[in-house]
């Protein structure tokens, strides 16, 4: 449970309610307006689908007909969550489930512009760019789901985020079938002159050169079977984590081999791995991005292979 929901959980009033709402004032002035499709008007606008859908994060509410029953029986929910004068079960789930994109993209987008405005890149990785994590992820679809196994009959949906490590906030998200391959959504994820942070399942030589290309930056954790041609060897100090620092071209000549060299550093931590020194390991090697996020896939004593450009 994260920091944000613990905290609002445990003071949860119409102070704090007002509170956590406030950013998104801004982002709805200019958000597209939530039509009826019909003669019949709305039950809920936009406004009230965005807090109850915060509300039903922080309380964990185990389902969408258990959140229903609380919006309707307490009084807190019913006061400052609930529409005015409630909602029906059939109208809560048709706006849930078919209402309401367009807006919610605005509200992310221009929540993000805002929290990148106001909050500073972390001063220990300054001057390293900006640098963006990347996984994929499973989520849940719909407020009341079981979780589904791989079949190809059964509909699943992924979230493939781009975390921005220096201030702590997520910059942009895409959405994709449950089996939707992660390696795609990088070019909408990463832009041109930011550095990527991968994790092993994106290592693809012919994404390393297009990457470069394109000018995007790249960190990428390696297998340690990987081929690499040297081109360079670069001194290590033997008393640091570093145990391996070179130029070279990955892959198989005339098979995957990479059309562009690409630095690759090999470490090790003997002991628990922390966000300082990591970065503080990536600033004393040179390079121009903090490889902390990387480091932190590895347990103590695990050898640390990474490439980046």
């Amino acid at each position: 449970m994260s920091l944000l929901v613990r905290y609002h959980r445990s003071r949860l009033d119409r102070r704090s309610v007002a509170q956590l709402f406030t950013p998104f004032k801004g982002a709805l002035e200019y958000a597209p307006v939530l039509e009826a499709r019909g003669n019949r008007p709305l039950q809920m606008t936009f406004e009230d689908q965005l807090k109850i859908l915060t509300y039903y994060h922080l309380e964990e509410h185990s389902s969408g007909r258990h959140l229903l029953q609380v919006l309707a029986q307490e009084d807190f929910a019913a006061t400052h969550i609930a529409p005015p004068g409630g909602i029906q079960k059939s109208a809560f789930f048709e706006a849930i489930n078919s209402r309401g994109l367009e807006q919610m993209i605005h509200v992310y987008e221009d929540l993000q512009k805002q929290a990148t405005a106001k909050i500073p890149i972390a001063k220990d990785i300054s001057g390293l760019g900006d640098l963006i994590a990347v996984d994929g992820s499973l989520i849940d679809a719909t407020l009341s789901m079981l979780w589904a196994d791989y079949r190809t009959e059964v509909k699943k949906a992924k979230v493939h985020l781009g975390f921005d490590i220096g201030r702590g906030v997520p910059q942009k998200v895409t959405l994709t079938d449950g089996k939707g391959d992660e390696r795609p959504q990088v070019e909408r994820l990463v832009a041109p002159g930011q550095t990527g942070v991968y994790d092993r399942y994106y290592q693809c030589y012919k994404n390393f050169d297009d990457w470069q290309k394109q000018g995007r930056h790249f960190v990428c954790r390696i297998k340690a079977t990987s081929r690499k041609t040297e081109l360079s060897v670069n001194p290590v100090d033997p008393d640091s984590h570093v145990f391996y620092d070179a130029r070279v071209l990955l892959g198989t000549k005339s098979q995957n081999q990479t059309e562009r060299d690409v630095r690759v550093v090999g470490c090790v931590f003997r002991s628990k791995t922390t966000t300082d020194s990591a970065a503080k390991w990536a600033t004393c090697s040179g390079a121009n991005w903090s490889s902390h996020s990387a480091i932190n896939w590895a347990t103590d004593s695990d050898p640390i292979w990474a490439t980046f450009s």
